[in-house]
Formats: structure tokens, sequence, C-alpha cells
């Protein structure tokens, strides 16, 4: 955390404060909402939750050895603590001050698919020139962004936000303590739909992006999207398209796939071009360091830098991270799904040497048309060509049903849960398959990773 005080943080937050004057001057190292967490130097933020209230935990918080606390009521104990009407609002505020007077350059990432995996691109590109603070986890909400704010230290030189929302206003917020130099959009999809409604509320919603851009900021987008082709200049800030479309600024041609080794590729542009050499497979995975290239030029980085930065990229946990176990060659993508990146990781399994088999299961948050949205992916399936499908859950069914419909050759399998894929894998695959796993994250489906990677 950047060197502050107590004094500062309670002027950041609007905030109270009390204690002894003297304690005001107190230096605070980090700020936690983790109890467990709490340690010398460190402020414990009450957050009350819906099922846990932080409040309760303050004294925990006081024997772990926590400096002082920021909370909502007025706790009795002998430690300062600053006084504020909502904390979460406070550690928003905090973060915002913080954040502005690092006056660092911001790269804030945004849409519906490949947030995660275009922000850890971006990380590796930039930080071949820059000490580089990112986004960890799943940290990229109204709670989150704070959180990793603080933890910027004084040699850092840059920040990767992640920008994560599910409804209208929430861009606007986060946008509002990023305050980005530089907003990439990766692509509008069939997301948060219950709360967005359609495709065109998603693109509304994550534009919200724009509301704080910095001046002679960056607006970097996926030309290749039809509704992000549609974004107009933002207070004389002309977007920057990437993508594989002629009419985008920065393109990847020539593409040389090497199946589960990834690609090697041409970058241009209209001043230069560049050879890289990507080791993750999937043209969705070539958009995301077409994002990180266009960053790195807008921050002025070498094209040898980038492609170096391309290169060093290794895929994290539950996102496209390719898994060679001693029977299988298993691509964990489980985190998350939605149409979107269902069928791009559907596509980028079917380039794939050898048996391929995709585990499939339900995508959440869909809204009203789920049913149909589901049977879209199993459209999309049936005419790549994977030898083996299996799905499980109910909205899953429709893929299926697609697939029937559509005339697949694909050989097919439906169970209704996961338990009952889980018992019957071991008749379905072959040594040496290539497996594909994806379904939204609440399937928790890294239980059948785990099966196929555990020798």
């Amino acid at each position: 955390m950047i060197k502050t005080n107590l004094k500062t943080l309670a002027e950041y937050s609007q905030g109270q404060f009390y204690g002894k004057d003297e304690e005001k001057d107190l230096e605070i190292k980090g700020i936690t909402t983790d109890s467990r967490k709490a340690a010398e130097g460190v402020l414990f933020a009450c957050i009350k939750g819906e099922r846990v209230d932080g409040h309760d935990f303050i004294n925990k918080a006081k024997e772990a050895g926590a400096a002082a606390v920021i909370c909502e009521k007025a706790p009795d104990i002998d430690i300062p603590y600053i006084l504020v009407d909502s904390t979460v609002k406070a550690l928003q505020d905090i973060a915002r001050e913080m954040l502005k007077k690092a006056d660092i350059p911001v790269v804030a990432i945004g849409g519906s698919v490949g947030k995660t995996s275009t922000k850890e691109m971006v990380a590796s590109v930039l930080s071949q020139k820059f000490n580089i603070l990112k986004t960890e986890g799943n940290f990229n909400n109204e709670l989150g962004l704070p959180l990793t704010i603080f933890e910027l230290r004084e040699e850092h030189e840059a920040a990767v936000l992640e920008l994560g929302i599910s409804d209208f206003g929430e861009m606007h917020l986060l946008a509002s303590i990023a305050r980005p130099d530089i907003c990439i959009l990766t692509n509008i999809g069939d997301c948060h739909l219950e709360q967005l409604h359609d495709r065109d509320g998603v693109l509304k919603a994550k534009s919200e992006m724009f509301d704080f851009l910095e001046k002679d900021g960056a607006i970097i987008l996926n030309g290749d999207d039809e509704r992000l082709r549609r974004v107009q200049p933002v207070n004389g800030v002309e977007p920057y398209f990437y993508g594989f479309n002629e009419d985008n600024e920065l393109r990847a041609v020539n593409i040389r796939k090497n199946g589960p080794l990834g690609s090697d590729y041409l970058i241009k542009t209209k001043e230069l071009a560049f050879e890289v050499t990507l080791h993750m497979p999937g043209d969705h995975m070539i958009l995301n360091s077409l994002a990180a290239a266009a960053a790195g030029l807008k921050l002025c980085l070498t094209p040898e830098m980038i492609s170096r930065g391309i290169s060093d990229y290794v895929s994290i946990d539950g996102r496209f991270k390719v898994i060679k176990s001693g029977k299988y060659t298993v691509i964990d993508d489980c985190y998350n799904a939605n149409p979107m990146s269902m069928k791009a990781s559907l596509s980028a399994l079917a380039g794939m040497p050898g048996r391929k088999v995709a585990l499939l299961g339900d995508m959440g948050e869909l809204g009203k048309d789920e049913e149909q949205l589901h049977y879209g992916v199993g459209e999309h399936a049936s005419g790549l060509g994977i030898d083996v499908i299996c799905c499980a859950g109910p909205l899953s069914k429709n893929i299926v049903q697609a697939l029937k419909d559509n005339a697949s050759t694909s050989e097919l399998h439906y169970f209704t849960d996961k338990a009952a894929l889980l018992s019957t894998l071991p008749q379905i695959l072959e040594e040496n398959d290539t497996v594909l796993v994806k379904a939204s994250h609440f399937m928790e489906f890294g239980d059948i990773v785990k099966s196929l990677i555990t020798p």
C-alpha cells in the first residue's frame, strides 16, 4: 500500500476519526476486510454482508494486531477508528484518491468474454516496460477493485484493472474509481441478460467505462464485434479497432496454427508489422493478444517488447488452460461460461489434433431466452466435427437437442447432473483424447478437471 496515515484515510473517506491526536499520524500499511488477515499496521474494514457482518469481528481483528478500524457503527475498543456512513463507499473513495495520487497509467478492461485472459495478456506485455499492478483473481467488482488498488506500491509504474459488472450503473461507478487512460472492451455477448435484457443493453452498460476516460486517453475495441463497431468517438477520442478483419487498425495476418501449442502470426498496423508466437490455442486468444499489443503500442512499447510479452503469457486455471495429464490433454475452461465463450472454446477445440471430446454444462444468468441460447450453442457445435460431446444439467439438454436436430455426427451423451457425468466418464474417454471442460462456475466443473488430471 502507498504510504499513508489515519488522518489522510479519514479525509479520503469523508469519515470521522476517533482516537488520540497522535494516532492520526499512525502509518497504515494495508487495508483488509478479513479479520484473519489483520496485522500490525493494517486497517480492518467492517463490511456488512448478507450473511456476515464484519462489525462482529472487530475484537478478533484487534487481537490479530489490527492498527485501526473503519466501520459504520461505533465500536467499544481501545484502538483508533474511522466512522463512516458506508464502509464500502468509504473504501471506494479511498481507492479513488490513492490511485489518483499514484499518477500512473491505468488500463481498464471490460467485456462479456475474455476479460481475465486479456487482463493477464496486457499485464504480460506491459510488464516488459513497467512494474505492473494487476487485478488478481476475481477482484473486479465494487469491493474487489478498491482492494486491488490498496495493493499499490511506490514502485508500481502502471495498473491493469479488470472491471466486471452485471447491471446498469456498475461500470460507471468502477470507472469513476479507476479513471482509465486506456479502455479496452473485448466483445459484447449474451451475459447477465436477467439485468441487461439484450446485447444492446450489454453494450450500453459496458460503454459506461468511457464516462471517466482521461483526456488524451485511448479506447481499444474488438473491431470484429458488430456492436463495438458502432461505438462513436468519446470526447474527441476515436476508437482504435483490433481484430482479424481488414478494416481494423491492428490485425493478425499470416496465422499458422500449431494445435495445442498455440499459433505464430504477424501483427500488422499501417506503420509496422512484427512476428509473434502465442503459446495458447484458439482464435479468441489471438484476439486477446491483439488487445494487449494495441495497449502496448499506445504506451510506447517496442514491437520486440510486445512480441516477448505475448510469448511469455501463461494461462491461469479455469481460463482455457491446457493441461497435459498422464492420459489426456485437458482444456480447463470451467471458471465461467456464456454462449459467446462456449462457442469460441468449442471452435478452438475443433482445431486440435486427434480425438476431441467436449464436456459441457449449464450457463447461468441468461434470462428468459436461456433455453434458446443453449440451443444456439448446440447449433454452433453441430458443424465442428467434435468426436464426442457430453452435456450435464437441465439447460444443457437444449444443446443436445440442437445437435440432434442438426444431424450432428458427434457421439452424444446427456446427463442430468455433474455426478452422473463423472461416474460415466471412464467408459467414454480414450487415452490421448483432448478434452474441453466448460460450464458456468456454479456447475463446479472444476471437479471434473481434477478427476482428469489426477493420476
